[in-house]
């Protein structure tokens, strides 16, 4: 079984195993800060592997993820301003704090919105598209800007974090394995999907769509649900980082945010799935060791990110798997 074993199955063991031994690490140079930077990573990696699924395998270019990842914060974070003051939310609701109600809800919220805004975005395509999504996460921006009953430009408190069953989610360790598991979970689960028949239609209007549609599939549909799907998991990373910052506010849903999930997709590996969680952690690392050093530290970021582009061609994942050109041809190249 081991002889199995492909190079790629190695790093992407290798890679989730190093993220398991963080907390001893963490508690063995007496260093917690490490816990926090790395459960941020995560859980921008579980949004990133999201928008891989439309990215790298259904071509669908996004410019606008950061608005369901908004979504989903800001779900928790309403949710749970109501169950703190018991005021009502809708038809005598006063909210909730459970996570077994508040994440589900953030995905169906975005799942809801990625519905509306891929019926229409999906009618175009190339730089259109790009446009029209990017319009839409604006939208969503300025309309929590302007929600003054929840803060408005100055954001939302999370007075307490969401409650689970038997487990302390304020316990540094135990938010980050929850954090760990969640990842896993939807790494494992869009694994399926993309080797399935659906992931294959997704990959076959990716590069011919007039093709699929001779073959008696319908481009829309098919895409339409992959994008929902994305967007779901958007919602669900929305609701852990709202989580885990205690804070929520409409830079969650800026332009930025959403060029900064792109940046993570394209240096981990876009269609790879295990890339972008590669891409989260260069990325974060990259933050915070050049802070240390210059207040100016996007002036060196930048190039650093047009060197990996460069010289690895299928990002780092493409790098560590000797498959620097890792183009999509077809739906077995993930994972």
């Amino acid at each position: 079984m081991v002889k199995n074993f492909s190079r790629k199955s190695w790093v992407t063991l290798a890679i989730f195993g190093l993220l398991a031994l963080v907390p001893p690490i963490a508690h063995a140079f007496d260093n917690s800060f490490l816990i926090t930077m790395f459960n941020r990573a995560l859980i921008y990696a579980v949004a990133a592997v999201g928008l891989d699924l439309i990215i790298g395998f259904g071509g669908m270019v996004s410019f606008g993820h950061a608005a369901f990842f908004g979504i989903g914060a800001y779900t928790a974070g309403i949710l749970g301003t109501h169950a703190f003051d018991g005021s009502d939310f809708i038809f005598g609701w006063t909210g909730s704090n459970a996570a077994l109600v508040v994440w589900p809800l953030a995905m169906l919220v975005a799942a809801f919105f990625g519905a509306i805004i891929g019926l229409i975005s999906l009618r175009t395509s190339g730089v259109y598209f790009i446009m029209i999504t990017l319009a839409f996460a604006q939208l969503f921006y300025f309309f929590f800007v302007s929600l003054s009953q929840y803060g408005g430009e100055d954001g939302l408190s999370l007075w307490d974090r969401n409650t689970l069953p038997g487990l302390d989610l304020y316990d540094r360790n135990t938010f980050y394995y929850l954090c760990f598991t969640i990842l896993l979970a939807v790494w494992f689960f869009l694994s399926r999907l993309v080797a399935s028949r659906f992931g294959r239609v997704i990959v076959g209007c990716k590069q011919n769509e007039r093709r699929m549609r001779a073959l008696g599939y319908d481009p829309l549909l098919y895409k339409l649900v992959a994008f929902c799907i994305s967007a779901a998991i958007g919602g669900l990373a929305g609701a852990l980082i709202a989580n885990h910052s205690e804070f929520v506010s409409p830079g969650l849903l800026h332009w930025s945010r959403s060029g900064e999930l792109m940046v993570i997709v394209i240096l981990g590996g876009m269609g790879t799935l295990v890339g972008p969680v590669y891409g989260a952690l260069a990325l974060f690392l990259l933050e915070e060791s050049l802070v240390s050093f210059t207040e100016h530290w996007q002036v060196i970021l930048g190039p650093i990110l047009i060197l990996v582009v460069v010289f690895f061609r299928g990002g780092i994942a493409g790098f560590l798997t000797g498959n620097g050109k890792a183009s999509i041809k077809s739906g077995d190249d993930h994972g």
